[in-house]
Protein backbone atom coordinates (compact mmCIF):
# COMPACT_ATOMS: atom_id res chain seq x y z
CA UNK A 1 0.00 0.00 0.00
CA UNK A 2 1.17 3.44 -0.90
CA UNK A 3 0.63 5.52 2.01
CA UNK A 4 2.43 8.11 0.87
CA UNK A 5 0.14 8.48 -1.96
CA UNK A 6 -3.02 8.06 -0.07
CA UNK A 7 -2.42 10.60 2.83
CA UNK A 8 -1.22 13.30 -0.08
CA UNK A 9 -5.02 12.21 -2.14
CA UNK A 10 -6.26 12.95 1.31
CA UNK A 11 -4.45 16.68 2.10
CA UNK A 12 -5.37 17.60 -0.95
CA UNK A 13 -9.43 17.47 -0.10
CA UNK A 14 -8.63 19.70 2.70
CA UNK A 15 -8.73 22.71 -0.09
CA UNK A 16 -11.10 21.00 -2.82
CA UNK A 17 -13.81 22.81 -4.33
CA UNK A 18 -16.33 19.83 -2.95
CA UNK A 19 -14.97 20.47 0.34
CA UNK A 20 -15.97 24.41 -0.31
CA UNK A 21 -19.29 23.45 -1.69
CA UNK A 22 -20.14 21.54 1.29
CA UNK A 23 -19.26 24.37 3.68
CA UNK A 24 -21.26 26.46 1.84
CA UNK A 25 -24.44 23.95 1.84
CA UNK A 26 -23.83 23.58 5.10
CA UNK A 27 -24.00 27.07 6.47
CA UNK A 28 -26.90 27.45 4.76
CA UNK A 29 -28.53 24.40 6.36
CA UNK A 30 -27.46 26.30 9.64
CA UNK A 31 -29.31 28.70 8.92
CA UNK A 32 -32.46 27.00 9.03
CA UNK A 33 -32.22 24.40 11.03
CA UNK A 34 -29.09 25.58 13.68
CA UNK A 35 -30.55 28.88 14.30
CA UNK A 36 -34.32 28.46 13.21
CA UNK A 37 -35.35 25.05 13.60
CA UNK A 38 -36.61 24.44 10.15
CA UNK A 39 -36.35 21.11 9.05
CA UNK A 40 -35.12 21.96 5.01
CA UNK A 41 -34.18 17.83 3.86
CA UNK A 42 -34.24 19.13 0.35
CA UNK A 43 -31.08 21.31 0.42
CA UNK A 44 -29.63 18.94 -3.06
CA UNK A 45 -32.40 20.98 -4.46
CA UNK A 46 -30.99 24.82 -4.01
CA UNK A 47 -27.84 23.18 -4.84
CA UNK A 48 -28.93 21.94 -8.35
CA UNK A 49 -30.74 25.67 -9.18
CA UNK A 50 -27.79 27.05 -8.44
CA UNK A 51 -25.90 25.15 -10.67
CA UNK A 52 -28.18 24.55 -13.10
CA UNK A 53 -28.82 28.58 -13.28
CA UNK A 54 -24.75 29.36 -13.22
CA UNK A 55 -24.33 27.18 -16.48
CA UNK A 56 -27.63 28.16 -18.01
CA UNK A 57 -26.77 31.53 -17.54
CA UNK A 58 -24.07 31.38 -19.41
CA UNK A 59 -24.65 28.67 -22.20
CA UNK A 60 -28.28 29.89 -22.81
CA UNK A 61 -28.19 33.60 -22.10
CA UNK A 62 -24.80 34.27 -23.01
CA UNK A 63 -23.89 35.99 -19.85
CA UNK A 64 -20.55 36.70 -18.38
CA UNK A 65 -19.56 34.31 -15.09
CA UNK A 66 -20.33 36.68 -12.35
CA UNK A 67 -23.84 37.57 -13.87
CA UNK A 68 -24.96 33.64 -14.37
CA UNK A 69 -23.62 33.26 -10.75
CA UNK A 70 -26.14 35.71 -9.63
CA UNK A 71 -28.89 34.06 -11.98
CA UNK A 72 -28.19 31.14 -9.79
CA UNK A 73 -28.50 32.84 -6.68
CA UNK A 74 -31.74 34.51 -7.62
CA UNK A 75 -33.40 31.53 -8.79
CA UNK A 76 -32.71 29.93 -5.40
CA UNK A 77 -34.09 32.67 -3.60
CA UNK A 78 -37.07 32.12 -5.94
CA UNK A 79 -37.67 28.92 -5.26
CA UNK A 80 -37.19 28.99 -1.33
CA UNK A 81 -40.28 31.99 -1.49
CA UNK A 82 -42.66 28.94 -3.62
CA UNK A 83 -41.41 26.66 -1.38
CA UNK A 84 -41.75 28.45 2.04
CA UNK A 85 -45.57 30.29 1.08
CA UNK A 86 -47.30 26.70 1.42
CA UNK A 87 -45.19 24.68 3.77
CA UNK A 88 -43.66 27.02 6.17
CA UNK A 89 -46.56 26.57 8.27
CA UNK A 90 -46.43 23.11 8.22
CA UNK A 91 -44.81 21.14 11.39
CA UNK A 92 -41.34 20.03 11.51
CA UNK A 93 -41.83 16.53 10.29
CA UNK A 94 -44.01 17.84 7.53
CA UNK A 95 -41.97 20.29 6.37
CA UNK A 96 -39.09 17.67 6.21
CA UNK A 97 -41.24 15.06 3.76
CA UNK A 98 -42.03 18.35 1.17
CA UNK A 99 -38.45 19.83 1.18
CA UNK A 100 -37.23 16.39 0.37
CA UNK A 101 -40.12 15.67 -2.35
CA UNK A 102 -39.27 19.31 -3.77
CA UNK A 103 -35.81 18.58 -4.10
CA UNK A 104 -36.42 15.71 -6.15
CA UNK A 105 -39.15 17.20 -8.00
CA UNK A 106 -36.30 20.02 -9.15
CA UNK A 107 -33.69 17.47 -10.13
CA UNK A 108 -36.29 15.49 -12.31
CA UNK A 109 -37.23 18.53 -13.81
CA UNK A 110 -33.68 19.34 -14.99
CA UNK A 111 -33.25 15.22 -16.05
CA UNK A 112 -36.58 15.40 -18.32
CA UNK A 113 -35.93 15.77 -21.95
CA UNK A 114 -38.66 18.44 -22.23
CA UNK A 115 -35.95 21.09 -21.33
CA UNK A 116 -32.98 19.38 -22.94
CA UNK A 117 -32.64 22.19 -25.21
CA UNK A 118 -31.34 24.23 -22.06
CA UNK A 119 -30.80 21.58 -19.18
CA UNK A 120 -29.00 18.94 -21.07
CA UNK A 121 -31.14 15.74 -19.13
CA UNK A 122 -29.24 12.94 -18.52
CA UNK A 123 -25.98 14.53 -20.02
CA UNK A 124 -26.25 17.83 -17.91
CA UNK A 125 -24.16 20.98 -18.85
CA UNK A 126 -20.75 21.20 -19.35
CA UNK A 127 -18.59 23.87 -21.34
CA UNK A 128 -19.23 27.47 -19.20
CA UNK A 129 -16.11 27.58 -17.91
CA UNK A 130 -14.77 30.13 -20.63
CA UNK A 131 -15.82 33.19 -19.17
CA UNK A 132 -14.79 32.26 -15.73
CA UNK A 133 -11.80 31.35 -16.87
CA UNK A 134 -10.41 34.27 -18.85
CA UNK A 135 -11.45 36.75 -15.61
CA UNK A 136 -8.48 34.62 -14.01
CA UNK A 137 -5.48 37.16 -12.95
CA UNK A 138 -2.94 34.42 -12.14
CA UNK A 139 -0.54 33.95 -14.72
CA UNK A 140 -0.25 30.21 -16.58
CA UNK A 141 1.98 27.69 -14.49
CA UNK A 142 1.79 25.50 -11.65
CA UNK A 143 1.99 26.87 -7.79
CA UNK A 144 2.11 25.49 -4.48
CA UNK A 145 4.09 22.99 -2.62
CA UNK A 146 2.98 19.18 -1.96
CA UNK A 147 -0.64 18.17 -2.34
CA UNK A 148 -1.35 21.80 -2.16
CA UNK A 149 -0.03 21.76 -5.65
CA UNK A 150 -2.32 23.14 -8.87
CA UNK A 151 -2.41 24.83 -11.67
CA UNK A 152 -3.63 28.47 -12.64
CA UNK A 153 -7.03 27.59 -13.17
CA UNK A 154 -7.52 24.63 -10.27
CA UNK A 155 -5.97 27.82 -7.92
CA UNK A 156 -8.57 30.44 -9.24
CA UNK A 157 -11.84 28.10 -8.48
CA UNK A 158 -10.31 27.56 -4.82
CA UNK A 159 -9.74 31.49 -4.21
CA UNK A 160 -13.35 32.24 -5.55
CA UNK A 161 -14.51 29.93 -3.80
CA UNK A 162 -12.71 30.94 -0.29
CA UNK A 163 -13.73 34.49 -0.71
CA UNK A 164 -17.29 33.32 -1.61
CA UNK A 165 -16.83 31.33 1.97
CA UNK A 166 -15.14 33.88 3.65
CA UNK A 167 -18.12 36.60 2.82
CA UNK A 168 -21.18 33.89 3.72
CA UNK A 169 -19.46 33.32 7.50
CA UNK A 170 -19.21 37.07 7.68
CA UNK A 171 -22.67 37.90 6.70
CA UNK A 172 -24.06 34.89 8.80
CA UNK A 173 -22.12 36.06 11.88
CA UNK A 174 -23.23 39.18 11.51
CA UNK A 175 -26.98 38.35 11.23
CA UNK A 176 -26.74 36.24 14.05
CA UNK A 177 -25.75 38.62 16.73
CA UNK A 178 -28.20 41.16 15.00
CA UNK A 179 -31.71 41.27 16.89
CA UNK A 180 -32.81 39.52 13.44
CA UNK A 181 -30.60 36.31 14.61
CA UNK A 182 -31.63 37.06 18.34
CA UNK A 183 -35.93 36.44 16.73
CA UNK A 184 -34.60 33.51 14.37
CA UNK A 185 -33.20 32.01 17.82
CA UNK A 186 -35.99 32.14 19.52
CA UNK A 187 -38.54 30.66 16.61
CA UNK A 188 -36.38 27.93 16.46
CA UNK A 189 -37.04 27.47 20.53
CA UNK A 190 -40.63 28.15 21.25
CA UNK A 191 -42.54 30.05 17.96
CA UNK A 192 -45.36 30.65 20.03
CA UNK A 193 -43.61 32.84 22.82
CA UNK A 194 -42.02 35.19 20.10
CA UNK A 195 -45.80 35.13 18.35
CA UNK A 196 -46.72 36.13 21.49
CA UNK A 197 -44.29 39.34 21.51
CA UNK A 198 -45.72 40.72 18.40
CA UNK A 199 -43.12 39.35 15.73
CA UNK A 200 -44.07 38.02 12.49
CA UNK A 201 -42.83 34.64 13.03
CA UNK A 202 -43.60 33.22 9.22
CA UNK A 203 -41.86 36.01 7.68
CA UNK A 204 -38.68 34.98 10.12
CA UNK A 205 -39.06 32.06 8.87
CA UNK A 206 -39.23 33.07 5.23
CA UNK A 207 -36.39 35.41 5.38
CA UNK A 208 -34.42 32.17 7.02
CA UNK A 209 -34.95 30.12 4.23
CA UNK A 210 -34.35 32.42 1.51
CA UNK A 211 -31.04 33.38 3.12
CA UNK A 212 -30.19 29.77 3.53
CA UNK A 213 -31.21 28.62 -0.01
CA UNK A 214 -28.75 31.49 -1.26
CA UNK A 215 -25.81 29.89 0.46
CA UNK A 216 -26.62 26.44 -0.55
CA UNK A 217 -27.33 27.83 -3.77
CA UNK A 218 -23.52 28.97 -3.72
CA UNK A 219 -22.05 25.83 -2.60
CA UNK A 220 -23.85 23.89 -5.57
CA UNK A 221 -21.98 27.11 -7.75
CA UNK A 222 -18.26 26.44 -6.19
CA UNK A 223 -19.01 22.95 -6.60
CA UNK A 224 -19.91 22.65 -10.72
CA UNK A 225 -17.26 25.65 -11.30
CA UNK A 226 -14.32 23.20 -11.89
CA UNK A 227 -15.98 20.36 -14.71
CA UNK A 228 -19.66 19.79 -15.34
CA UNK A 229 -23.31 19.76 -13.77
CA UNK A 230 -24.96 16.44 -13.71
CA UNK A 231 -28.24 15.53 -12.29
CA UNK A 232 -26.67 12.55 -10.72
CA UNK A 233 -24.80 14.83 -8.00
CA UNK A 234 -28.23 16.37 -6.57
CA UNK A 235 -29.62 13.55 -5.50
CA UNK A 236 -30.95 12.66 -2.06
CA UNK A 237 -27.89 11.44 -0.69
CA UNK A 238 -26.04 14.86 -1.22
CA UNK A 239 -29.02 15.85 1.27
CA UNK A 240 -27.85 13.76 3.93
CA UNK A 241 -23.86 13.99 3.38
CA UNK A 242 -24.47 18.00 3.85
CA UNK A 243 -26.07 17.15 6.96
CA UNK A 244 -23.88 14.95 8.32
CA UNK A 245 -21.27 17.76 8.23
CA UNK A 246 -23.35 20.01 9.50
CA UNK A 247 -24.24 17.39 12.69
CA UNK A 248 -20.72 17.18 12.61
CA UNK A 249 -18.93 20.30 13.41
CA UNK A 250 -22.41 21.53 15.33
CA UNK A 251 -25.86 22.73 14.00
CA UNK A 252 -26.13 26.48 15.86
CA UNK A 253 -22.81 27.47 15.00
CA UNK A 254 -21.02 29.56 12.65
CA UNK A 255 -18.03 27.78 12.30
CA UNK A 256 -19.36 24.53 12.54
CA UNK A 257 -20.50 23.13 9.14
CA UNK A 258 -16.92 24.46 7.82
CA UNK A 259 -15.38 22.45 10.34
CA UNK A 260 -17.77 19.83 9.46
CA UNK A 261 -17.49 19.36 5.85
CA UNK A 262 -13.65 19.21 6.08
CA UNK A 263 -13.76 16.45 8.47
CA UNK A 264 -16.56 14.78 6.02
CA UNK A 265 -14.55 15.41 2.91
CA UNK A 266 -11.02 14.27 4.40
CA UNK A 267 -12.72 11.24 5.55
CA UNK A 268 -14.40 10.41 2.68
CA UNK A 269 -11.19 11.01 0.75
CA UNK A 270 -9.31 8.67 3.19
CA UNK A 271 -12.00 5.81 2.83
CA UNK A 272 -11.94 6.46 -0.95
CA UNK A 273 -8.51 5.84 -1.26
CA UNK A 274 -7.60 3.32 1.78
CA UNK A 275 -10.34 1.02 1.21
CA UNK A 276 -9.63 -0.22 -2.08
CA UNK A 277 -5.68 -0.58 -1.20
CA UNK A 278 -6.43 -2.60 1.62
CA UNK A 279 -8.34 -5.12 -0.91
CA UNK A 280 -5.24 -4.96 -3.60
CA UNK A 281 -3.31 -6.03 -0.68
CA UNK A 282 -5.08 -8.55 0.47
CA UNK A 283 -6.17 -7.64 3.30
CA UNK A 284 -10.47 -7.33 2.95
CA UNK A 285 -10.07 -10.58 0.51
CA UNK A 286 -13.55 -10.96 0.76
CA UNK A 287 -14.61 -7.34 -0.97
CA UNK A 288 -13.95 -7.00 -4.57
CA UNK A 289 -13.22 -3.07 -5.31
CA UNK A 290 -16.59 -1.75 -5.92
CA UNK A 291 -18.12 -3.17 -2.44
CA UNK A 292 -14.68 -1.10 -0.54
CA UNK A 293 -16.18 1.44 -2.36
CA UNK A 294 -19.58 1.08 -1.43
CA UNK A 295 -18.20 0.30 2.30
CA UNK A 296 -17.47 4.08 2.82
CA UNK A 297 -20.97 5.51 2.26
CA UNK A 298 -22.16 2.41 5.07
CA UNK A 299 -19.96 4.30 7.11
CA UNK A 300 -20.73 7.46 6.94
CA UNK A 301 -24.33 6.23 7.56
CA UNK A 302 -23.72 4.66 10.50
CA UNK A 303 -21.51 7.93 12.08
CA UNK A 304 -24.17 10.00 11.15
CA UNK A 305 -26.79 7.90 13.37
CA UNK A 306 -24.03 7.49 16.24
CA UNK A 307 -24.07 11.48 15.71
CA UNK A 308 -27.47 12.23 16.45
CA UNK A 309 -27.84 9.84 19.12
CA UNK A 310 -24.47 10.85 21.21
CA UNK A 311 -23.20 14.12 20.24
CA UNK A 312 -26.02 15.87 18.10
CA UNK A 313 -24.80 19.16 19.40
CA UNK A 314 -21.77 18.39 17.16
CA UNK A 315 -18.07 19.31 18.15
CA UNK A 316 -18.39 22.86 18.21
CA UNK A 317 -22.03 23.02 19.45
CA UNK A 318 -23.00 24.07 23.05
CA UNK A 319 -25.51 21.30 24.19
CA UNK A 320 -27.78 23.54 26.11
CA UNK A 321 -28.33 25.77 23.12
CA UNK A 322 -29.64 22.51 21.04
CA UNK A 323 -31.62 20.98 23.35
CA UNK A 324 -34.93 21.04 20.41
CA UNK A 325 -32.84 18.31 18.60
CA UNK A 326 -33.74 15.84 21.02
Amino acid sequence: MDWLQILSNTASSILSPATIGYALAALGLAVHFGYTGLINMGIAGFMAIGAYGYAIGVLTFGLEWWLAALLGLVASAVFAVILGIPTLRLRGDYLAIVTIAAAEVVRLLFLTTAFDEYTGSADGLSGYHASFRGANPIPDGTYGFGPFTYNETQWWVRIMGLLTLAFAVLVVWMLTRSPWGRTIKGIREDEDAVRALGKNVYAYKMQSLVLGGILAAAGGIVYALPSAVSPGVYVTSLTFFVWTALLLGGAATVFGPLLGSLIFWVLQTFLSNVLPALVSAGILPFMSQIQAGTLRFIIVGVALMLLVIFMPQGILGNKKELTFVR
